[in-house]
């Protein structure tokens, strides 16, 4: 069985905080104290908090260029403003690289973690020692999903954790073989940790207890190798994206025909 559940408690967190600390006073506190194989599924902007990833709202605009590796998609808003998916420098395609401003003071803003799996790891580390035995953890933040309308949470952070579950070469129930099949395990443990943790609640924790299965050592791969490497990505660009470079691409060649289909032949 597997049993997930958000301990309250946990206070503000600024820049210098203990988060390890904190998750273990708060445990303590609430009559759940951590145990070994427990994974720990901690909300990203706390970790920003802690480490400082804090911006004035009027630097928005120079922290989402310092973010961005490449835009993949932007689209006009009625209401002004544009919706700009990119590329963060974490290899993550999402909206505006991350930054935002919900749970954050006012007049700020919020970027991702420098490195989510270094920390991690270094969470991991410590609660493992105070508990006595390994504790997996998992940095998690909200994405939106192509093809699908609302958001989930995923990880993109994670140590102690096999992250994947790699079903290719074991037969399903009937006995077909898999192939391809490699549930997300991180993914799905940081939606459902969302389900108790929630956006308006202030609970920036949860603890899953009944996946000890699938902790394992700190040297296992983080949620960077999650990201899909672009020579293997069949939808790098938006649509629009894509048919401007086409369009760009064709012109560049010199060839009338290659313009775009409105380009009329003079001759």
């Amino acid at each position: 069985m597997l049993s997930i559940w958000a301990p309250g408690g946990i206070p503000e967190v600024t820049e210098g905080d203990d988060l390890a600390a904190l998750v273990l006073a708060t445990c303590e506190r609430a009559g759940t104290p951590l145990e070994a194989g427990d994974v720990v599924v901690v909300t990203s902007k706390v970790v920003s908090k802690a480490e400082g990833r804090v911006r004035p709202e009027e630097l928005r605009d120079a922290a989402f260029a310092e973010e961005t590796v490449r835009t993949v998609a932007t689209r006009e808003r009625a209401g002004g403003g544009a919706t700009r998916i990119v590329e963060s420098r974490l290899g993550i395609v999402g909206a505006s690289a991350g930054i935002d401003a919900s749970n954050a003071a006012p007049g700020t803003v919020l970027l991702l973690p420098i490195d989510p799996d270094a920390s991690a790891r270094a969470l991991a580390e410590a609660l493992g020692a105070a508990t006595g035995g390994p504790i997996g953890v998992i940095l998690s933040d909200t994405l939106g999903r192509a093809w699908r309308d609302g958001q989930t949470d995923v990880a993109i952070g994670a140590a102690g954790i096999r992250v994947f579950d790699e079903l290719a070469g074991q037969v399903d129930a009937a006995g077909r073989p898999l192939r391809v099949t490699r549930p997300c395990l991180a993914d799905e443990l940081a939606a459902a940790a969302d389900l108790v943790k929630g956006k308006t609640r202030r609970l920036p924790v949860a603890i899953v207890r009944g996946a000890a299965e699938m902790v394992g050592s700190l040297d296992l791969p983080g949620a960077r190798s999650i990201a899909r490497a672009a020579e293997d990505d069949l939808f790098r660009l938006g649509t629009d994206e894509a048919y401007a470079q086409g369009y760009a691409d064709g012109y560049d060649e010199g060839t009338a025909e290659a313009s775009g289909p409105d380009v009329e032949d003079d001759e």
